[in-house]
């Protein structure tokens, strides 16, 4: 057992953007008031999970269609870690962007960043995605990102490396929506996989062969069974020797019907007998994780901070235009007023939620290892959206894969308990089973989003038709010469 173990610093944030383009000024204030809460110096991986991130057609085009959304990101960003790093160099204008944009991903509107200080320890990287909405069509999905982080000396020898699998969801909307919910995560827990799973399952058993035993082909099978069972759980989000976060508009309500005229809502003044605190126990995320029905074996942080949705904007104060320089310090003014729009329940819709170190690691490696929680909160109101974004910002253990995956011994005792519990940590064994149609059926509906994207947009303008058309003549003219 070591005493220390290194951490990371990672800052993660979900945001539901209402199909619009951000603000950037406006966003990158409140991302450097984010860095600077409870914090001195910058995080050094930053993940973003952006919902509605674009309109439906854009999104299911996809590529260069959605680069200016991610783009007006990666500035707000680099904007804000600018001004951080400036101030506390004591510099006038930083000469560098702090953070390297390491990857975009997308799964039709919703989408997932990751930035880095150091670039060149984000190793490995793995992409996958799931879509779950109207005919598995990717209007709601999740997209999940993982990676090896390594950490090293001056003599550039990896001191410390842990594994992330970050996972980007936006699930059903609507108040009666509870058991759909709970259904999408379970298809992200059973398609949202990092390899074929049918490759997965051809593989031929990495287990020696058994000999000389009247039971050798009944061995083999339960040896081969059990390696198969644990290379798909390691293609899961579960993967037992990897942190698991989980950031998104999950969509959770507070009732499953919408409120009656003169419900009582909550409220900010803490002098309130419908102070918003009270509403926690309503809330459907907590209860049905609790159940065990969703979002299996993740912990959260206290919730301090009110609904994040839906929100009614208030009119400006005084007439704005819309940013068009980047930095200017001078359109980043913005103060949102607003308050909860009375035909929807509010709701801590925006959550983000990670799997704990497990108890065999803290007794085998270190026993003070831990999830550390610098600040979970919510940003302040964006005009463009009636959800407020919310931030995690947190130190991670660096324990490598081996010290994560569960010990023979721990496997043991874990499933000595489940018969007692009814729960099975899901690093042990996975909540649902794997699909493994998931990459085929996803490959095939994914073509059928970039047609209904192209076909989308096409129609949303004259001149969109007036393309169309003149594409269509002039391959039709092609075809009746070559044809001739």
């Amino acid at each position: 057992m070591t005493n220390e173990t290194s951490t990371l610093d990672v800052f993660i944030l979900t945001f539901n953007a209402a199909k619009h383009h951000i603000n950037i000024p406006v966003f990158a204030r409140h991302l450097y008031n984010a860095f600077g809460q409870n914090a001195s110096t910058l995080p050094e991986l930053v993940v973003i999970s952006i919902q509605e991130m674009a309109p439906m057609a854009q999104a299911f085009i996809g590529s260069y269609v959605l680069s200016p959304y991610f783009q007006r990101y990666e500035s707000a960003v680099n904007i804000a870690a600018a001004k951080f790093v400036a101030e506390e160099e004591r510099q006038h204008r930083p000469k560098d962007r702090p953070y390297t944009l390491v990857t975009t991903r997308n799964v039709g509107m919703t989408g997932i960043m990751m930035f880095a200080r150091e670039p060149a320890a984000v190793r490995n990287l793995q992409a996958t995605e799931v879509g779950f909405g109207a005919g598995d069509l990717a209007n709601k999905g999740a997209v999940g990102l993982r990676t090896l982080y390594e950490r090293r000396g001056a003599d550039g020898r990896i001191i410390a490396s842990t594994e992330l699998t970050f996972v980007s969801a936006h699930l059903e909307a609507m108040e009666w929506n509870l058991e759909r919910r709970n259904k999408n995560w379970e298809s992200i827990v059973s398609g949202l996989l990092f390899e074929d799973p049918k490759k997965i399952a051809e593989r031929p058993s990495l287990h020696p062969t058994l000999h000389d035993s009247e039971d050798s082909s009944e061995g083999q099978s339960l040896l081969r069974r059990d390696s198969t069972e644990k290379a798909l759980h390691d293609i899961s989000i579960y993967k037992p020797g990897s942190h698991l976060f989980v950031a998104g508009d999950l969509n959770y309500r507070l009732s499953k019907t919408a409120p009656a005229p003169g419900s009582i809502f909550p409220e900010i003044d803490p002098e309130s007998p419908n102070y918003y605190p009270n509403f926690l126990t309503r809330d459907q995320l907590t209860a049905e994780k609790g159940a065990n029905r969703t979002l299996h074996g993740l912990s959260e942080a206290p919730i301090e901070f009110p609904p994040t949705y839906k929100l009614d904007s208030l009119p400006k104060s005084k007439p704005q235009t819309e940013l068009g320089r980047i930095g200017d310090e001078e359109d980043d003014v913005d103060e949102v007023k607003w308050s909860w729009a009375r035909h929807r329940w509010p709701g801590w819709c925006d959550r983000i939620l990670f799997l704990d170190i497990p108890w065999w690691a803290r007794e085998d490696v270190n026993k003070d290892a831990k999830m550390k929680i610098t600040t979970y909160d919510a940003l302040p109101a964006v005009r463009s959206s009636d959800h407020r974004p919310v931030f995690l910002r947190l130190d991670i253990p660096m324990l490598d894969p081996d010290s994560l995956a569960p010990t023979q011994s721990a496997y043991e005792r874990e499933q000595r308990d489940a018969g007692w519990t009814g729960f099975v940590n899901p690093r042990i064994k996975l909540p649902f089973s794997v699909d493994f149609r998931s990459w085929e059926h996803r490959a095939m509906v994914k073509k059928w989003e970039s047609t209904i994207g192209w076909s989308m947009l096409i129609s949303q303008s004259k001149q969109g038709i007036m393309v169309f058309i003149t594409v269509l003549l002039v391959g039709l003219g092609a075809w009746w010469y070559r044809s001739r």
